[in-house]
């Protein structure tokens, strides 16, 4: 059995097609492959397959399921459709649904691309683009399928351009213009299908043409969105003007979220998250912040929030978009600016676990943290290196880990706004969107029983990213739970402190460090305003609430916002976050009088 979603749907066995009759069976058959090996739910199958679930729908999800086990060939070799407690499961043996083919090719195709292995990366490439035979899905009209539809035609889109690269790199030019006009004129804002095109025509010789395919690219921008051009197609038009070297033969850029091995420059970064969800807007910013500076100077963005709102997964996986363009050497460290586990790392341990990353053996590590700061700056100048510091305490430990001269991005998180060293653009980070949020915690739960709607759930959690991934996971884990059902336990906070938290990750502990880091009388403030059954604070109602003169209360109001324990909807306005209540409802109460200590309050 083969089964084909690259395309129209089709299943086919010995290489013949299955005749699947009917649009309802052949979108049961689409939504079961979406989730192969996964058990989906009836109740999933029924949303997805009514907009206005008739009283028999359920009966109908069981009719179908019952005629495309029919015309389906008898199960063997490790397919079958399995009826289980909440639903169905269609399970595939290896290789037999053609976008895991893709992916697998597409995989191995960088891999190889990351060796220098370039003409097999083409060829796996190029085979892994031939499984198309039209749009992902095609004609298959459901909210999950759609969804999943679009990312895969946005992989296929990456893939494209990847090819086109590999093509540029080997010598190919004329040969491509007309695919790549082709593709330009289908996928008008793609930058790097277009670059890719401006390359091909300036190399067979057609410089005026590469310069009109960048302005038409520029005025359809301008006139569409508002927008310039990106920063790298802006550098290609510059070399195109100037005939430049990397337009007259550019130098094979690495595959995309991979850098070419260099002696002692490794990649030093952690896992990017696979189900990394949302935050265009910030990512937007990331990039105009990591472009739009001099060349050949340092760049820095600081991004802050509270605890476990995705502050090191945004700047993970944003360093592993970037890597292809900091070919020397990604660098990742933690420095413990808040962890239950350790103090935070001083400037020098943090430069000499940096040195150490990036070849220095250990016996030729200076003393002391001016002398190790000197040679971290000296071996970082002229090179084009990302460094994503996380989790930092404050400027001064961050302070000395800067680069002094080269082109090196640093990205530092972090709890404690004042952190950020000067010079560097700051990213606020918040709640996820609702629409993130709830596309985030179908991907955690499975996407398998969570039919109903998931407003409540998603509020309870306050969007926060931490939040819905435990809750997520509760509901993944346990069978027998409905989305009401974690929803109930969600209500309270001592529910939400009890649910939320695994044998690893706890995230009323979590917050709880950035309480505790508080100075006492901010601390009893915090404590003060959070157990207050109001949400939002000003100034004369948190003095009732304290008894603390205005200007005090000022104070200790941008004592907390720098912490990211509260935030400012509008000036003069504190509002403490959900959570953040929860987390102080489960901490234990500060010493008798504490709030009166306001020397104690920078």
């Amino acid at each position: 059995m083969e089964f084909l979603v690259l395309g129209p749907v089709e299943a086919r066995t010995s290489g013949r097609p299955v005749r699947l009759a009917g649009m309802r069976r052949r979108r049961l058959l689409a939504l079961l492959l979406l989730h192969a090996r996964r058990t989906v739910s009836v109740d999933t199958l029924v949303d997805e397959l009514w907009q206005d679930p008739p009283a028999s729908a359920r009966h109908q999800v069981h009719n179908a399921v019952r005629d495309l086990r029919a015309a389906l060939p008898p199960a063997g070799d490790g397919a079958g459709l399995v009826s289980t407690d909440i639903g169905y499961r269609l399970d595939l043996p290896p290789g037999a649904l053609d976008v895991h083919r893709f992916t697998e090719w597409t995989r191995a195709a960088r891999a190889a691309r990351r060796e220098g292995r370039d003409a097999e990366a083409a060829r796996l490439l190029q085979e892994a683009l031939d499984l198309w035979r039209g749009d992902a899905f095609a004609g298959i009209d459901c909210p999950a399928v759609t969804a999943a539809a679009a990312g895969l035609d946005e992989q296929r889109l990456t893939a494209v351009e990847e090819l086109m690269e590999l093509r540029l790199a080997a010598g190919e030019a004329g040969s491509l213009v007309a695919e790549l006009s082709a593709l330009t004129a289908r996928h008008p804002l793609r930058d790097g299908l277009r670059g890719s095109l401006m390359l091909a025509l300036y190399r067979s010789g057609r410089q005026a043409d590469a310069l009109a395919v960048y302005d038409e690219g520029r005025r359809l921008l301008a006139g569409e969105l508002g927008l310039d051009p990106g920063p790298r197609l802006r550098r290609l038009h510059g070399e195109i003007l100037g005939h430049g070297p990397r337009a007259q033969h550019q130098e094979r850029p690495p595959a995309a979220g991979t850098t070419r091995p260099r002696p002692g420059h490794g990649n030093h970064l952690p896992r990017d998250l696979p189900d990394f969800t949302g935050r265009a807007a910030e990512l937007a910013l990331l990039e105009r912040a990591a472009d739009d500076q001099p060349p050949g100077t340092p760049r820095t963005v600081t991004v802050d929030g509270m605890g476990g709102i995705g502050k090191t997964a945004l700047a993970v996986h944003f360093a592993h978009r970037r890597t292809a363009d900091h070919p020397g050497g990604q660098f990742y460290l933690d420095l413990h600016g808040h962890s239950a586990a350790r103090p935070p790392l001083t400037p020098d341990e943090a430069l000499g676990i940096l040195l150490a990353s990036d070849g220095v053996a250990p016996g030729d590590l200076p003393a002391g943290p001016d002398a190790r700061g000197a040679v971290w700056r000296s071996r970082l100048a002229g090179r084009r290196a990302l460094l994503v510091l996380d989790d930092a305490a404050d400027a001064a430990q961050i302070a000395p880990l800067l680069p002094g001269a080269g082109e090196t991005l640093t990205l530092i998180t972090t709890r404690h706004r004042p952190a950020a060293p000067d010079g560097s653009r700051a990213l606020p980070l918040g709640a996820l969107p609702p629409a993130d949020a709830e596309t985030l915690f179908r991907r955690v739960a499975g996407g398998t029983r969570t039919g109903t709607p998931l407003t409540e759930t998603l509020a309870l959690c306050d969007h926060h990213p931490l939040a819905l991934r435990l809750a997520a996971g509760r509901l993944r884990d346990r069978p027998a739970w409905t989305v009401p059902d974690l929803a109930e336990r969600l209500r309270t906070p001592a529910g939400r402190t009890a649910l939320l938290r695994t044998a690893d990750r706890d995230l009323m502990a979590l917050l709880a460090l950035s309480h505790h880091r508080l100075p006492p009388a901010a601390r009893a403030f915090h404590r003060t305003l959070a157990l207050h059954p109001s949400p939002v604070h000003d100034i004369p109602g948190a003095c009732a609430a304290t008894g603390l003169a205005a200007p005090d209360a000022e104070r200790l109001f941008d004592t907390l916002i720098d912490h990211n324990l509260a935030h400012e909807p509008r000036p003069g306005r504190l509002v403490i976050p959900p959570l953040l209540r929860d987390c102080v409802h489960s901490t234990a109460p500060p010493a008798p009088g504490a709030v009166r200590h306001l020397t104690a309050v920078a």
